[in-house]
């Protein structure tokens, strides 16, 4: 079963597989920045930035410039640390053009398999208990996979595309279920 879980230390074993499974690649939603690994390595450095990790989601958190409050989570499925996903709180001209409310990632070995759909259907559950009534969801043109994630929620939920600029596919999707019958 598909969950989402705050970072943490205790699973520390299960996110390096995850990180080593991307071979480098960007991994969205994490909060990984290029050339973090090496330090991060390090159990002390890993356990300061998975506090930091859990500290952007409160509101009074100083923030580097370009950053808004976010709740950052870790996919476990068995307890095993699939991908991750982060719910932004709030939109910068940035994210409003790319990146939007919500990214995410899936480990190389897990994709295929419903992980990212139940894991942005939970998230976006998060981010309407945080007040987001309908979440910006973007993914690269090309990047079929990640649409079609994209496109059930927006069917499940209601939503819409609201364009492709850039190369970059922009989704609406509610964070609350439609009710039976529409709305």
């Amino acid at each position: 079963m598909i969950e989402l879980a705050r970072p943490t230390v205790d699973l520390a074993a299960s996110w390096w597989a995850l990180v080593d499974a991307f071979d480098g690649a960007t991994i969205h939603g994490s909060g990984l920045r290029p050339g973090d690994t090496v330090r991060l390595r390090d159990p002390e450095v890993l356990a300061e930035w998975v506090d930091w990790l859990g500290r952007q989601e409160r509101s009074d958190e100083e923030l580097p410039e370009g950053r808004v409050p976010s709740s950052y989570r870790w996919v476990l499925d068995g307890g095993r640390v699939v991908g991750t996903i982060a719910i932004r709180h709030a939109l910068t001209p940035s994210l409003l053009a790319e990146g939007g409310h919500i990214g995410y990632a899936v480990g190389p070995g897990d994709r295929g398999r419903g992980v990212a759909s139940a894991a942005l259907a939970l998230a976006l559950d998060l981010a309407g208990r945080r007040g987001i009534d309908r979440a910006l969801v973007t993914c690269d043109d090309d990047n079929v996979a990640s649409a079609r994630t994209i496109e059930r929620a927006v069917r499940e939920r209601g939503g819409f595309l609201e364009d492709v600029q850039g190369g970059i596919r922009r989704y609406w999707v509610r964070t609350d279920a439609l009710t039976v019958g529409g709305a």
